[in-house]
């Protein structure tokens, strides 16, 4: 258990979520176990005694935008409601609690918001997750309300502009420093995947790894695969993007056997764009930008209430179509194959970025390329906003 509290620390700061200095895990072993800093180790200590949950994370992110969304909510709010795809499968709502509104111990008031909820935000403490029945699960938790919390500030601030004092200044800081550039130099793709089965796993793993240390996923959620006689290898669901040894499925291309029962959840969309565009790999991430972006829509008019299933139309940004469409076996597999074999990639509404290529050096190109274009029509419009008719 002490190695597993090591390795998800070392990964809050490596992914750049936290800050260093201010994360503290606390885990049920034979004993309580809690590492980090001493303030909120304590702290994760108390609230994991009064669950029946085995991992709990607390942590300042590296980035206030969490604050700032409490900061914004008017005063009868008592949680946040972002709208990208992390949030409606798998939080569904980020409960927060203010500082003054936080008793002498605020333990028991936390451990009862994260008795129906993943994760919450406390003012002033910072991200507090909980992992039922493992340490991973917690980090996953925190990352999502990590990425969340990030989209929807963004996505507030395209909107509404700045609205708190120091706001301006702490996002100046965010651009200029916690930015950085995004590009696949310095990485290696074989140039030609052979048939053999060692390579293609080897492949996988790799441009898995890539895609996590690029920061073109949050914590790792993601998928991947390679289509090499008449087998799909794909990532299994669940499986973390920088640890796919042993966890990459092969499925027949045919559906023609049950193997694929642990493969990705968008198996289906994978062997439709495979079908529909005859490409070799496929590779999606959930990049923060275009998942921002994506729910930018200036139609007027419509009527469209759960845009990001309902909607019918095919937007662009950059020349990359964004289509809406449910994940798993819904509306992904129906919405993207018939548009992504025109620019070999991809947008799904509030939810990433798929895209194909013949390896994985296009793929992953294609990938960083779209995040890039919309970083910067993201700022474009931040620094140039349409006026209001």
């Amino acid at each position: 258990m002490k190695d597993q509290i090591a390795k998800y620390t070392s990964k809050l700061v490596s992914d750049r979520s936290a800050m260093p200095e201010r994360i503290a895990i606390a885990a049920q072993d034979d004993v309580l176990l809690t590492a980090g800093a001493d303030d909120l180790a304590a702290l994760a200590g108390a609230i994991l005694s009064k669950l029946n949950s085995l991992a709990l994370v607390v942590a300042r992110p590296s980035l206030p935008f969490a604050e700032f969304l409490i900061g914004r909510a008017s005063a009868d709010e008592s949680c946040i409601l972002p709208q990208d795809t992390e949030t409606r499968t798998f939080l569904h709502d980020i409960p927060f609690l203010r500082r003054e509104e936080l008793a002498a111990d605020p333990s028991a008031q936390i451990a009862r918001l994260l008795g129906s909820r993943k994760g919450v935000i406390v003012e002033g403490v910072g991200i507090v997750a909980v992992g039922a029945i493992t340490v991973e699960q917690a980090y996953i938790n925190y990352s999502s309300v990590f990425h969340s919390t990030f989209v929807k500030y963004l996505q507030d601030l395209l909107a509404e502009g700045f609205r708190l004092p120091g706001e301006q200044e702490s996002f100046d800081s965010f651009r200029n420093e916690w930015l950085r550039p995004l590009s696949a130099e310095g990485l290696e793709f074989r140039e030609e995947l052979s048939g053999h089965r060692d390579d293609i796993l080897n492949e996988i793993e790799r441009v898995g790894r890539y895609t996590v240390e690029r920061g073109l996923v949050d914590s790792f959620f993601g998928n991947i695969s390679v289509q090499a006689g008449g087998v799909i290898y794909i990532s299994q669901t669940a499986a973390s993007l920088d640890e796919l040894a042993g966890c990459i499925d092969p499925v027949p291309t045919g559906n023609t056997s049950t193997t694929g029962i642990t493969a990705s959840s968008e198996l289906l969309a994978h062997r439709k764009i495979f079908e529909e565009t005859g490409a070799t790999v496929i590779l999606h991430g959930h990049p923060k930008f275009a998942v921002i972006m994506s729910m930018l829509c200036e139609t007027s008019g419509c009527t469209i209430t759960d845009c990001w299933k309902d909607c019918p139309h095919v937007r662009t940004l950059g020349g990359t179509p964004v289509v809406a469409g449910e994940i798993g076996a819904g509306g992904l597999a129906k919405r993207v194959p018939p548009v992504i074999g025109r620019t070999g990639s991809a947008i799904v509404y509030g939810h990433g970025v798929f895209t194909i290529g013949e390896g994985f050096r296009d793929a992953f190109a294609a990938m960083v390329d779209v995040e890039n274009f919309c970083r910067s029509e993201f700022f474009r419009r931040l620094d140039f906003p349409a006026p209001i008719s």
